[in-house]
């Protein structure tokens, strides 16, 4: 009789390796969407519960981030680290869209969520469109606004609303019933939504409650009033203060398309200095995400181009353009705005094949640059500073060399 072959060992590994394969499918999942929802993707919901100790220990030491989870909603709050013109850009040229494809928030349409989340939050169960904007413009008017006046008369209002209202249905805050937006948009007509209060309580990320940082009788900026919100107490210990930096740089690798060295202060730089190795072997353990380092600065790269709203290159006309304008500006340096268009109105002849045919029109220029500019600006690429594109280290991978051919009798 033969003897049997103990295959627990091996057994173990194979689940050992499917946990993980899990544990980075749901961390990526969080990282593009830090809210799931039990009925918006149960496969995804399903893994980031019974990852979320993992998870929850994970983000919590690295990231500093909070993971909630309930019966229905997983909720990644990511508190955001802005540091740097840089990373300021980047987060600037990242704004919501209600839908795909959809033109991206403008303030207007960022005031409008504020207010429809406060007039949710007193809400009934089930409310209409038409009772919800009566209480956005009664809020707008109990608020400063800073000259932002919401009368909700005009069909450019209402779509700025019926955008706001879009996006929360997406979120999962709002559930269609009846009717749509569309209609109240062209006619004024209404619609019916469930409103769930699990996901509305689980939207806003601060580290103190508005209403204790507003209980200031002075008067106080947005900005400051940001920066008070999201303030963290002071840091009594050296193991205390290790663990900020490495938060923080942490948040930074994960959010930014790149950290350039010149942008972190003494304190950050010397410890990812003795530190990165440990920092991008934690990241791409949970991840999968691979460390790009360079003279200037360094990078997390996704193999797999799924962690990124804003991909370099991307097909079609403003995506060659993009690509052919990142090309100029990284191999001649600095250019003017007007040079750059002038520039894209000499490509739509040259690419008059390949490109749409409204790129020769008259003025197409300017929107196509505009488009361009601004995605590498939020990719870290390029930095604008009024009419002036000016190139950043990253932007070199894009700069192609004249071929040098070499002669002699050996290749």
């Amino acid at each position: 009789m033969s003897a049997g072959v103990d295959l627990a060992p091996r057994v173990a590994t194979i689940l050992e390796e499917r946990d993980r394969e899990e544990q980075v499918r749901a961390a990526r999942s969080l990282l593009v969407h830090p809210l799931l929802r039990a009925d918006g993707d149960p496969e995804l919901f399903r893994l980031a519960r019974r990852h979320a100790d993992h998870l929850r220990r994970w983000f919590e030491l690295n990231a500093g981030w909070r993971l909630v989870v309930d019966s229905q909603v997983v909720r990644l709050l990511k508190t955001q680290t802005v540091g740097g013109a840089s990373s300021a850009a980047i987060a600037g040229h990242h704004p919501a869209r209600a839908r795909r494809g959809d033109p991206p928030f403008t303030r207007r349409r960022y005031v409008l969520l504020c207010l429809a989340l406060a007039a949710l939050e007193k809400s009934d169960p089930q409310t209409s469109l038409g009772r919800l904007a009566e209480s956005v413009v009664l809020l707008a008017r109990q608020v400063e606004l800073h000259g932002v006046v919401f009368t909700l008369t005009s069909r450019e209002e209402r779509s700025d609303l019926a955008a706001a209202i879009r996006l929360l249905l997406r979120l999962g805050v709002l559930a269609r019933v009846a009717g749509d937006e569309e209609s109240y948009v062209q006619t004024g007509g209404d619609a019916l939504y469930d409103v769930d209060r699990r996901v509305l309580s689980r939207l806003l990320v601060v580290r103190h409650g508005p209403s204790v940082v507003a209980n200031d009788s002075r008067a106080v900026s947005i900005d400051e009033l940001e920066l008070a919100l999201h303030a963290e107490p002071p840091a009594f210990t050296e193991e205390e203060s290790n663990r900020r930096l490495r938060q923080s740089l942490t948040r930074r690798l994960l959010e930014d398309p790149v950290v350039y060295y010149d942008e972190l202060d003494d304190a950050e730089l010397a410890y990812l200095s003795h530190q990165r190795p440990a920092i991008v072997r934690r990241i791409h353990d949970l991840t999968g995400l691979v460390a790009e380092v360079r003279a200037e600065g360094m990078a997390m790269v996704d193999p797999l181009d799924q962690l990124t709203d804003i991909r370099m290159p991307e097909s079609g006309t403003d995506g060659h353009a993009t690509l052919l304008l990142a090309e100029h500006v990284a191999t001649s340096g600095p250019a003017d705005v007007d040079e750059l268009r002038r520039l894209v109105r000499k490509m739509a002849t040259e690419h008059a094949s390949y490109w749409r045919r409204t790129a020769q029109q008259p003025g197409a220029e300017n929107s196509i640059v505009d488009d361009a500019v601004g995605r590498l600006e939020g990719l870290g690429l390029v930095r604008r500073h009024g009419s002036t594109v000016t190139p950043l280290p990253a932007l070199r991978r894009f700069a192609v060399a004249a071929p040098t051919i070499r002669t002699g009798r050996t290749a």
